[in-house]
């Protein structure tokens, strides 16, 4: 066709979102749309054969295997009841410090972080264990909704996260560098949120009351500790420290992991024929829908690139002779804004085809953009109306909680994100430095 690039593009990324305007689910909105630019721009029936070939591809590639992996070892954890005495060890360790519960909820919330890769399992493991305590305990709302919500992101940036994975695959980014790209990142988060709470107490103390509570003997800390926490650090090893040593490929640390937790469940006597039915069918069910929709999107980005609409974004980015960070602040937006209407894995099909180029044509490290990219989008989880997240919290937070009030309290922890990004702008080497390390 004579159609100029903008046109293609217009045209392509247009019916993706009037059909999921539509409420179309998003696999069909893209299978839909891939028919549509197969007839028009790769000549019809011609380009069907085509279609068929790259659509069986991209759901064939090998590096998708760490994402179902890794919603097995998080599905395992959470229901062997694993997950549970972890959080009850590290309770034990507090004591009655003014706030005790929202320290708690960051402290476990990154720990889980690191055996689960679900932002939803995380925030709402959090919000169902923690919230009737905070709520009997006298805490306010903001202190409740808010420590729960942030932290639950964290395991979308803190390894192993299922979406690093999806983005490093379908971005053509190395998956063991992205991965291990977000731990630093992700702990500054952490102590970004541990002073948050601590400025919001300093500020009100009655926002978390102190109440007596009777602190654990020594001895039964140290057993909670030894036989709870410290075994979870294997599982951890089995997945990042792999990894960094560059003993095992994201594939293999992902089977690790999830063997590591089948074993740490068979030692503790919490392995049940329910909770491993459970556990598959819950991995199934979310691979299945993450692999329909890869199937569509990365079909749509190929179509896409076929059109010239992508050579042609690129060329009228770069002849803006716009600052390189300009155009990065605006990609930021565009994650954040889309984030308001759309989920995670639609946003991100939707965009990497037209920003992975785009950020090797301006030379920025693909890692580096990969784990501000996941940043974007963990912060797209608690947008307004359609955040994900929000949804979550809502259904796990205290009674009669509403969607403005999850945001109001989310928004102090958006802004230590906000800082986090800043700071990967500034001193790239937070995101980088390990990266490096395990290359060497």
């Amino acid at each position: 066709m004579g159609w100029a690039w903008y046109e293609n593009f217009a045209l392509m990324i247009g019916a993706v979102l009037f059909l999921m305007g539509l409420g179309m689910p998003v696999a069909f909105a893209f299978f839909a749309v891939n028919v549509m630019g197969v007839w028009v721009f790769m000549g019809g029936m011609r380009g069907v054969d085509q279609f068929v070939t790259n659509a069986t591809a991209s759901i064939t590639n090998f590096s998708l295997v760490p994402v179902a992996l890794f919603l097995l070892m998080g599905e395992l954890f959470f229901n062997t009841g694993l997950a549970r005495r972890v959080f009850d060890a590290l309770d034990k360790l507090l004591g009655g410090i003014r706030g005790r519960l929202s320290y708690l909820t960051v402290g476990g919330g990154t720990l889980f972080a690191t055996l689960s890769g679900s932002s939803i399992a995380n925030t709402a493991m959090l919000g169902a264990s923690l919230t009737p305590d905070m709520m009997k305990r006298g805490y306010k709302k903001h202190m409740i909704i808010g420590p729960i919500i942030a932290t639950g992101g964290l395991a979308m940036i803190i390894p192993p996260s299922t979406l690093a994975v999806l983005l490093g695959s379908l971005g053509r980014i190395d998956v063991g560098a992205l991965l291990i790209a977000g731990l630093i990142p992700g702990l500054i988060l952490t102590f970004l949120y541990l002073i948050t709470i601590r400025i919001q107490i300093a500020r009100d103390p009655d926002a978390a009351p102190g109440y007596a509570a009777t602190r654990a003997p020594l001895g039964e800390i140290a057993r909670a500790i030894i036989v709870d926490v410290l075994p979870t650090g294997f599982v951890v090893f089995c997945v990042v420290g792999l990894i960094l040593l560059g003993w095992a490929t994201p594939t293999e640390s992902a089977a690790f992991g999830a063997a590591s937790v089948l074993v740490l469940a068979l030692f503790r006597r919490a392995l049940s024929v329910d909770a491993i039915v459970r556990s598959f069918r819950g991995t199934i069910m979310v691979s299945g829908m993450m692999l329909m929709i890869i199937l569509g999107s990365t079909t749509f980005s190929q179509i896409l690139a076929f059109s010239g609409a992508s050579s042609g974004m690129i060329r009228w980015a770069t002849d803006l002779d716009m600052n390189p960070y300009l155009i990065l602040l605006s990609m930021f937006l565009v994650l954040v804004v889309l984030g308001m209407f759309m989920d995670q894995l639609s946003i991100m099909m939707l965009t990497l085809p037209i920003f992975i180029p785009l950020i090797i044509e301006m030379a920025f490290d693909p890692v580096w953009f990969g784990v501000i990219m996941l940043l974007a989008l963990e912060m797209s989880l608690v947008t307004p109306p359609f955040g994900l997240l929000l949804y979550v919290m809502v259904g796990v937070g205290p009674p009669g909680t509403k969607i403005g009030e999850v945001v109001q309290a989310a928004l102090p922890y958006l802004g230590c994100t906000l800082l986090l990004v800043l700071l990967l702008v500034i001193f790239p080497q937070i995101a980088l430095w390990l990266p490096g390390r395990m290359m060497n």
